[in-house]
């Protein structure tokens, strides 16, 4: 028996040995890019909102209910076009009662003369006294301020029934509409918004470090993120006085030149600043998904020279829309990671790709 035991346990050992070593896992592929030459930076870029320089809010001048909208969110419409009708029923019935007013106080005003003239026969034949005249002259000139004021009175009533049509101040894009058929509104509630779309600026909020690299009627470039290709000028024609009490940063309006059918209102866009100045050395730039953090702080996965990747803590400069700025950290030539940087560990072993950054 303990020789059938012997024999299994010695055919056991020669069967696991005779098992291959494990194989070795493959190198991770790993898209890289190669740190360039220093680069250098057009001044300060910031990101702005495309706005309309001018833009109005409407409603109407009277109180009524709506019963009909011409225009929705993005109609281009024409200074002077109708956009809503209010209800003129009550309008009507006004003017009518202003009008009734209007007859009812000539009529007293006719009595109050006819009353001065019999008054004025008695008194030059002495048969009344000069008070009594006095009163009868009073309630003449009463008469005569009453029809006046009636007739003022019926003329704005007669004025509020061209303003049951809410016709457009301006030519431009309706932007806002806040009212709907059936609604019953106030007089000055907004019901529109029109901007006009033959100024466009391009709003920008700049930190109060860095207001004094803005200077009024200075020329920007300006890029939309929606086309990288195509670049536009501006110039500065508003810098706020005061910051905004949330943000501390003051609101900069840039006008741009040449607008076209491609920008549209509320676009993004990258301006430029300092276009005109001296470039300045800033680092190496960067794509921005190679930067991540680790404990708080910026760090770039650097490939050495074992295709083994190493994390390596950096001091970042600005952040462009083409990538961000290095100042300190990294070295002309080395190859770092640009992709599924937050899945890296350290002396992992990787199979490097690489792809020139511009």
């Amino acid at each position: 028996m303990k020789k059938i035991l012997i024999g299994c346990l010695l055919i056991v050992l020669l069967t696991d040995c005779s098992k291959a070593p494990p194989a070795e896992t493959p190198p991770r592929p790993a898209l890289v890019s190669v740190v360039g030459e220093k680069t250098s930076g057009h001044g300060m870029i910031l990101v702005g909102e495309v706005r309309p320089r001018y833009e109005s809010s409407q409603g109407f001048r009277v109180n009524g209910k709506i019963i009909k909208r011409n225009v929705d969110v993005g109609a281009l419409v024409k200074k002077g076009q109708v956009l809503a009708y209010l209800d003129p029923l009550d309008n009507h019935l006004s003017v009518t009662a202003a009008l009734a007013a209007v007859s009812a106080a000539e009529a007293d005003k006719n009595l109050a003369l006819a009353e001065l003239n019999r008054q004025r026969q008695l008194f030059a034949k002495k048969f009344i006294s000069a008070s009594a005249l006095d009163i009868k002259e009073a309630q003449y000139i009463t008469a005569n301020a009453r029809l006046a004021q009636s007739k003022a009175q019926a003329q704005v009533t007669e004025n509020q029934m061209q303003y049951v049509n809410l016709s457009s101040d301006r030519e431009g894009v309706i932007t806002m509409v806040h009212a709907e058929p059936g609604q019953v509104i106030q007089a000055g509630e907004v019901m529109v918004k029109i901007a006009d779309m033959q100024a466009i600026d391009v709003s920008v909020a700049v930190p109060e470090s860095r207001l004094s690299d803005v200077k009024l009627n200075a020329q920007v470039m300006v890029k939309l993120w929606s086309n990288q290709t195509e670049t536009y000028t501006g110039v500065v024609r508003e810098i706020s006085p005061i910051a905004d009490a949330a943000t501390r940063a003051f609101n900069v309006r840039i006008t741009l030149n040449g607008a076209d059918e491609a920008i549209k209102l509320g676009m993004t866009a990258g301006v430029y600043f300092n276009i005109n100045q001296p470039l300045a050395t800033l680092g190496y730039l960067i794509p921005s998904r190679a930067l991540t953090e680790i404990n708080n702080k910026p760090v770039v996965w650097v490939i050495d020279e074992h295709n083994k990747a190493q994390p390596r803590e950096v001091i970042t400069g600005a952040f462009t829309e083409d990538g961000v700025l290095i100042r300190q950290g990294l070295q002309a030539g080395e190859k770092i990671a640009i992709a599924g940087v937050h899945t890296l560990i350290k002396d992992q072993l990787v199979k490097p790709i690489v792809e020139m950054t511009p």
